[in-house]
């Protein structure tokens, strides 16, 4: 029976090798699908090939958010996982449970220099001085433009990292010398990429910086950065250069469909959309950094994708299992096929002088681009992520909010209406938690 249940829930691990295996088992529950969980695979295969005391056996475990409830759920019994994949947003929720063993224990440990490993990413999943978690599918939102369309118009295109006027001047030529043909930009109804707005701004949404230094208490969202960020947009919607894709998982596939069949010039994703939109495009890719206002210097962006934790209710050589496959999975060979694969970033910055990323880059220019933003970025409270809980229903507050902007609503009413939500949301959670 036991033999069947590992052929039947951990596809990667074949019965026959289950049952003459005698390395510690290392049970790894992710949420990669598709092109991105066969290049997982090609991961744990290499870990469990170059050593002989762990075995880390994959299982997946639907969306981020179903995963989480799982991890929760399952805590202390006999099928919670070693190790897990968690996303960004419930970073404060994995810190808050208890439930994780802190990846710093390891490192002071073994000494491991983790100077190498991007340090914005590393902020996110940081907390209390320690390193909670190890960044792992890292993505950073960048602007992406149909460089082909801007030589055909002899449009100059925008700097490496543009203002909002530098986007407005490109989507309003685009859009009157295609004789309207062409409309200019989008930006998909989206609470990241409104965060981002924020953290590029040097903004934060939560008090005590971001969650960053004491639960938050209050957010404003209503603030004078979120307001230009929005004004930004709405001016582009009076021009009619400016598209609108709605909110959603539809809404970002028919924006990307939408780009590469030149119906639109510009719109904001996550780097790890360099792959699908390189593969059979035959317009030229243009990447920038992600915008800033026009009267701040760009204060950098926060990162995108998970993290792997480690569970504190295993012994602790399963414990110590999980934490070398996280080393052997910051490996900048690893990393570097890692971005190759799935257009997440390679987080170790000596994966930029492997012969995998340079091939790449020869052959891609483009895909250069996210992993130079993210390194010129330097940590603050700012770009280092938001530790709240509660931020699924937050992004869906924020999202009504931008759509009401879009839909010709007034900015500060949409603003003060998501605020006023949001911190109902807080306090009724800071209450049930315990928390002050």
């Amino acid at each position: 029976m036991a033999i069947l249940l590992v052929t039947v829930f951990g596809k990667s691990l074949s019965a026959k090798s289950a049952a003459n295996d005698n390395r510690i088992p290392i049970v790894f529950w992710h949420e990669m699908g598709g092109p991105s969980e066969d290049a997982l695979e090609q991961v744990v295969d290499g870990f469990n090939k170059s050593q002989t005391k762990y075995k880390v056996i994959p299982k997946y475990q639907g969306t981020y958010d179903e995963a989480i409830q799982k991890i929760l759920q399952t805590h202390g019994t006999s099928t919670s996982p070693a190790v897990f994949q968690a996303f960004d947003i419930s970073t404060a929720q994995m810190i808050h449970s208890g439930y994780t063993t802190p990846v710093q224990n390891f490192i002071d440990q073994d000494n491991y220099d983790v100077s190498k490993i991007s340090s914005v990413a590393r902020a996110f999943y940081s907390n209390g001085g320690k390193q909670q978690a190890m960044p792992f599918n890292t993505s950073q939102p960048v602007l992406y433009y149909n460089a082909s369309l801007l030589k055909k118009y002899g449009i100059t295109p925008p700097p490496v990292s543009p203002s909002y006027s530098d986007i407005t001047r490109v989507a309003k030529q685009l859009y009157e010398k295609s004789d309207h043909k062409v409309k200019g930009m989008t930006v998909q109804v989206y609470g990241w990429f409104l965060e981002q707005a924020l953290a590029n701004a040097g903004a934060q949404l939560a008090n005590n910086n971001d969650g960053h230094t004491g639960n938050p208490t209050e957010v404003k969202i209503n603030n004078p950065d979120t307001v230009e960020f929005l004004n930004w947009i709405k001016e582009n919607i009076k021009s009619d250069d400016f598209i609108d894709y709605g909110s959603g998982a539809s809404a970002g596939a028919n924006q990307t469909a939408g780009f590469l069949s030149d119906k639109v010039g510009i719109f904001i994703q996550s780097s790890a959309s360099i792959g699908q939109l390189t593969k059979n495009n035959t317009n030229k890719l243009g990447i920038t950094y992600f915008p800033h206002p026009d009267n701040k210097k760009a204060n950098g962006v926060a990162i995108g994708g998970a993290a792997l934790w480690i569970s504190n209710d295993k012994p602790k050589d399963v414990q110590r299992g999980a934490f070398e496959f996280i080393k052997y999975s910051l490996k900048p060979e690893v990393q570097a096929q890692w971005q190759k694969s799935t257009g997440y970033l390679a987080l170790n910055k000596d994966s930029q002088k492997t012969k995998i990323l340079k091939d790449l880059y020869a052959k891609n220019p483009e895909s250069k681009v996210p992993g130079e933003q993210l390194a010129k970025a330097k940590p603050n409270y700012s770009n280092s992520g938001i530790l709240m809980e509660g931020m699924q229903l937050t992004r869906q507050l924020e999202e009504v909010a931008m759509e009401t902007v879009y839909n010709g609503g007034d900015i500060n009413h949409a603003l003060d209406t998501a605020d006023k939500a949001i911190n109902d949301n807080l306090h009724q959670s800071n209450r049930a938690n315990g928390y002050k």
